[in-house]
């Protein structure tokens, strides 16, 4: 077959027809949206350009996106990473190869969710949502606790199972949410939202059980991250599983790792609060008697030390010893004044003062009259000091005194040696005893000994003895 010879203005060169396939499909795709994985991917080139290729399970397509357009990704570009992107094609000349201008790229299914979420979080941050400043401490001892979550499911059960074990008088009151879906970011909020104007939930966990990212969403959504960081109510977050984060774990006062430990964490164990509780009150108890101990001792030492009997000795004693201060005071000021009028007298006589002597001497007993006042004042004041000191150990004294027993009808049993008998088993029939009552004292001769037996409910049964001890 015969070729036939082209006109000469029908010729091109390969350099036009690359630019007539160029213009070609520049006007057939001038915007469109490509889906595919990222291969060939070396890094950002020294102009700040980007190349790469596109493929699916049939195809490869060249792609670039310059250096403007690279600026704005909000991810790291990789092999293997399923994007979409937006461009046109275009027609590289020098290799006649035809390639994707990107112009804008995002992480397609799982990634673009990844890629929202992390814009989400930096822009509620920068807001300063999930600063540490502004988070409340959980109440140390909650009567009533609200919990926003599913009504059905493994989650609320956990949670009313743990609260209920751990301090079953702890009030519950639960706020039944979606918590997947559509609308369920919107229930959630409004929930945590009624919570908060109510005002009798002390506490608040809101959560749900484990789930992929997408049905852990709606605790990623804004609504729910703004009504936990604007509650005025501690919020424990209680979403999935230890490995899984989300938004509304950043907002709260407190994260729990799961469910069950968010109700650990909202009330303490019964238990071992009542332990604590009696223990402290064990270290009180014995604080108390070690300090009635030492003022008991404190005060047998000062009777002793004074040779009092009783404890009524110790107020004769103050008050014999504050008149003598009196008596010894008025002698000392009558003294003194007995002494200036001699010494006025004898000036008066030696040089022959008659009329400012009298003057003289009314000014000095102006004045030892006032000082003697002053002196009585003192007096006054260091007797009522002494006197509420005296009425402090009395009372101290009162407290710790056997006599308060004897008025009660007890009476103290002496042997005829003056020491006190404890025990019916240290008596003979025929000794001699004194009998001290709360107002005197009477002689008695034993006649029969009955010794004390132990019963089981812990009470003692009299037995005569026979014999003698």
């Amino acid at each position: 077959m015969a070729t036939l010879p082209a006109p000469e203005d029908r010729i091109l060169s390969v350099g036009e027809l690359t630019r007539q396939i160029k213009d070609l499909l520049a006007g057939a795709f001038p915007g469109v949206w490509v889906k595919g994985e990222i291969s060939s991917f070396k890094g950002a080139h020294t102009s700040g350009h980007l190349y790469f290729k596109l493929k699916d399970a049939t195809a490869t397509l060249d792609a670039a996106m310059f250096r403007n357009a690279a600026m704005k990704l909000t991810f790291a570009p990789k092999d293997g990473l399923e994007v979409e992107a937006f461009g046109e094609i275009n027609v590289y000349e020098p290799r006649g190869q035809y390639q994707l201008v990107i112009k804008q790229m995002r992480p397609a299914g799982i990634g673009a969710l990844l890629a929202q979420l992390e814009e989400l979080k930096r822009r509620l941050a920068a807001e300063g949502l999930f600063d540490a400043a502004r988070k409340q401490s959980l109440p140390r001892y909650p009567r009533t606790v609200g919990v926003v979550t599913s009504p059905v499911g493994a989650a609320v059960r956990d949670i009313v199972k743990v609260l209920r074990t751990r301090w079953p008088g702890i009030g519950i009151v639960l706020a039944p949410v979606k918590v997947q879906g559509e609308g369920a970011a919107a229930e959630i909020a409004a929930a945590i939202e009624r919570f908060d104007r109510w005002g009798g939930a002390d506490m608040l966990i809101v959560g749900r059980g484990g789930g992929s990212i997408e049905d852990l969403w709606a605790f990623n959504e804004e609504p729910v991250v703004r009504a936990i960081a604007a509650a005025r109510t501690p919020i424990v977050s209680a979403v999935g599983h230890e490995v899984d984060t989300t938004l509304a774990d950043f907002a709260a006062d407190v994260r729990a790792a799961t469910p069950s430990n968010a109700a650990e964490l909202a009330v303490r164990d019964a238990r071992e609060t009542k332990h604590r509780v009696e223990s402290l009150a064990q270290r009180i108890g014995a604080l108390v008697r070690t300090r009635l101990d030492k003022l008991k001792r404190e005060l047998t030492s000062m009777i002793k030390q004074h040779g009092f009997r009783r404890v009524r000795d110790v107020f004769a004693h103050w008050r014999q010893r504050t008149d003598d201060l009196r008596g010894r005071l008025d002698a000392g000021v009558q003294g003194v004044l007995e002494a200036a009028a001699t010494r006025l007298a004898s000036a008066r006589g030696a040089w022959g003062l008659r009329e400012a002597v009298p003057r003289l001497l009314v000014v000095a007993r102006a004045g030892l009259t006032r000082s003697r006042l002053a002196l009585d004042d003192a007096i006054v004041v260091h007797v009522h000091d002494r006197r509420r000191h005296s009425l402090a150990l009395a009372d101290r004294l009162r407290a710790l005194s056997p006599r308060l027993v004897l008025e009660r009808g007890y009476a103290l049993v002496r042997a005829a040696d003056g020491r006190f008998v404890r025990s019916a088993a240290a008596l003979a029939t025929g000794d001699a005893v004194t009998l001290e009552f709360a107002r005197g004292e009477a002689d008695a001769t034993v006649t029969k000994i009955r010794s004390g037996q132990q019963l089981p409910d812990g009470t003692t049964r009299a037995r005569d003895r026979k014999g003698g001890n």
